[in-house]
């Protein structure tokens, strides 16, 4: 999930087979991505551990043993065949001994939603889950609100990541030559990363925010119009989750359209902010992922 503050290209190297190096990603937005990029691995780990101490998700106000409104649940059960993990989504249960609901050596599995592996820390430890997870959730939020701002004065959120009417004409376009592996270095943006970044940015992060102050009984009793909006408590921790699934799942197709497009020259511009374009400047409407 990076940004550009971009700047006149360099003059190109003195082979005409080599695209000139561009100075593409600013200072301001290196720094950014990569305190973004450490804040949502905190986020999602310790999340996990906040989660398993309720491994379960429900719609509307209310949970517990007495609702059958839960749309997920990791559970332990003993059976004739000796403890199992079970999960149950939508309606449908599913064996997920080994993977959620039971977990860990053979010899001493234990019953928790998601394994420790995926969990900051990994022991059962609420109360520092919680800790780290508010931690990076405000350095998110604050980085997020001095970015925003920033953009808005600079004017990089309307020229570099606003889509035009050029850019949706060009999506089909766009679209079939990323599904081809046909990957444009250049200068700009093209209309997909437009779109994946924006609805990062200015969709999924908020939802993900405000979902998260909904889950606060602080928050409600000063922004009781939170709830109204979420429709409750445990509606809003079911977005927030689902909103989590979306932003591992803009993860894992950006590292992969990443090590697609080039990982070498996409990690330098994102440490050094230098860029390898594409050999002929005519040939420049559109960036790489």
């Amino acid at each position: 999930m990076h940004d550009s503050q971009i700047a006149a290209p360099a003059p190109a190297v003195e082979s005409a087979s080599v695209g000139p190096l561009i100075y593409r990603q600013s200072a301001w937005t290196r720094v950014t991505h990569w305190i973004w990029a450490t804040c949502l691995f905190f986020l999602l780990f310790s999340g996990l551990q906040i989660f398993n101490a309720r491994p379960d998700l429900y719609i509307g106000q209310q949970s517990g043993f007495s609702f059958d409104n839960s749309i997920l649940r990791m559970e332990a059960l003993n059976t004739p065949e000796g403890p199992r993990g079970r999960t149950s989504l939508f309606g449908r249960t599913f064996d997920t001994t080994g993977w959620f609901g039971l977990s860990g050596p053979q010899d001493n599995l234990q019953a928790r939603g998601f394994p420790e592996a995926l969990t900051i820390p990994s022991f059962r430890d609420l109360a520092t889950g919680r800790v780290i997870h508010f931690f990076f959730a405000w350095l998110l939020v604050g980085t997020l609100f001095v970015w925003l701002c920033a953009s808005l004065i600079n004017g990089h959120i309307r020229r570099d990541l606003t889509p035009t009417p050029k850019d949706i004409a060009a999506l089909p376009r766009d679209f079939g030559d990323h599904v081809r592996f046909r990957f444009h270095h250049g200068r700009s943006y093209n209309v997909l990363q437009k779109l994946s970044y924006g609805g990062v940015l200015f969709i999924l992060l908020p939802v993900m925010v405000l979902t998260g102050l909904t889950m606060s009984p602080g928050m409600d009793a000063a922004w009781p119009w939170l709830l109204d909006i979420f429709g409750g408590r445990q509606t809003a921790r079911t977005i927030h989750f689902i909103t989590m699934l979306l932003l591992v799942g803009f993860f894992v197709v950006h590292i992969l359209m990443v090590l697609a497009a080039g990982p070498l020259n996409e990690l330098r511009s994102m440490i050094t902010g230098w860029y390898r374009a594409d050999p002929d400047p005519a040939h420049d409407p559109e960036g790489t992922p």
